[in-house]
C-alpha cells in the first residue's frame, strides 16, 4: 500500500500539482494589491506562496499551517488550525488555497480572516453540486491529499452554501470566477468543469463598528 501511495503521489505531482501552482500562483497574483502584506493560511509546503511572492517581489508573504513544514518555502507559523494568532488588522490580504473544504465548518476561520484582513480575503476552493461533483471532488482530494497524510473531510459546499458563509462572516464579495484552468484537455472534461472558483471578498475589519460574525472567535489586539 505505501509503494503505491508513493506512486499516487508522484503521479500528482508530476501531472497536476505544478501546473495547478503555476495557475493559481498567477490568477492569485493578479487580485492583491500593490505593496500588500499576505497571510497564506494552510500554506502547506509554501509552493504557491512562493511563486507568488516570486512574481510579485512588492508583496510581503507569510503563512500558518497545522503542522508547519520544516522545508516550508515562505517563512511559516504553527496554529490550531482554528484561530490565527495575530492581533486584529495585521495583514491586507488573508489567502485560502484549497484550505476550507477541509475543516467541518468553515465560518469560524473566514471569521478569523475577516478580523485580521484589513482590505481583503482571497479564496480558491471547489464547488458541489451534484452527485457527480461530489464522487469527482472527493476522488481528487483523495488523490492529492492522501498520501501527504492531510486530513479530509470533504466538506465541499455550493454556491448558495458559499454565499451564507460570507454574509455570516461580515464578508462582502468583489468578485467571482470559476473559469480556472487547473487541467489540460481531455482532463479538464473530468477535473475542472467549472468545479472550481477564486473568490475575492471585502474585510470589513478596518470598521471596528462592525460586529464580529455570530460564532467566530476573536483575539484581543
Amino acid at each position: 500500500m505505501r509503494t503505491v501511495m508513493k506512486w499516487i503521489g508522484q503521479w500528482h505531482r508530476t501531472f497536476v500539482f505544478e501546473r495547478r501552482a503555476r495557475v493559481l500562483a498567477e490568477m492569485l497574483a493578479a487580485r492583491i494589491p500593490a505593496g500588500a502584506s499576505v497571510l497564506d493560511v494552510g500554506c502547506g509546503d509554501g509552493t504557491i506562496g512562493r511563486q507568488i511572492a516570486d512574481a510579485r517581489p512588492d508583496l510581503r508573504i507569510e503563512g500558518v499551517e497545522v503542522m508547519a513544514r520544516p522545508e516550508c518555502r515562505i517563512p511559516c507559523r504553527e496554529f490550531d488550525g482554528t484561530t490565527l494568532p495575530f492581533p486584529d488588522a495585521t495583514y491586507d490580504v488573508c489567502l485560502f488555497v484549497d484550505v476550507l473544504h477541509h475543516t467541518t465548518d468553515p465560518v469560524p476561520l473566514l471569521g478569523e480572516a475577516r478580523r485580521v484582513a484589513r482590505d481583503r480575503v482571497l479564496i480558491k476552493d471547489h464547488l458541489n453540486e451534484s452527485v457527480l461533483d461530489d464522487l469527482t471532488l472527493r476522488f481528487m482530494d483523495w488523490v492529492g491529499n492522501k498520501p501527504h497524510g492531510v486530513r479530509l473531510t470533504y466538506n465541499y459546499q455550493s454556491r448558495a452554501q458559499w454565499i451564507e458563509h460570507f454574509r455570516v462572516s461580515g464578508l462582502t464579495e468583489t468578485s467571482w470566477t470559476s473559469a480556472v484552468p487547473l487541467y489540460p484537455a481531455p482532463m479538464s472534461l473530468v477535473f475542472g468543469r467549472r468545479m472550481h472558483f477564486i473568490g475575492a471578498l471585502a474585510a470589513k475589519s478596518a470598521d471596528r463598528s462592525s460586529p464580529a460574525p455570530s460564532g467566530a472567535p476573536t483575539l484581543s489586539a
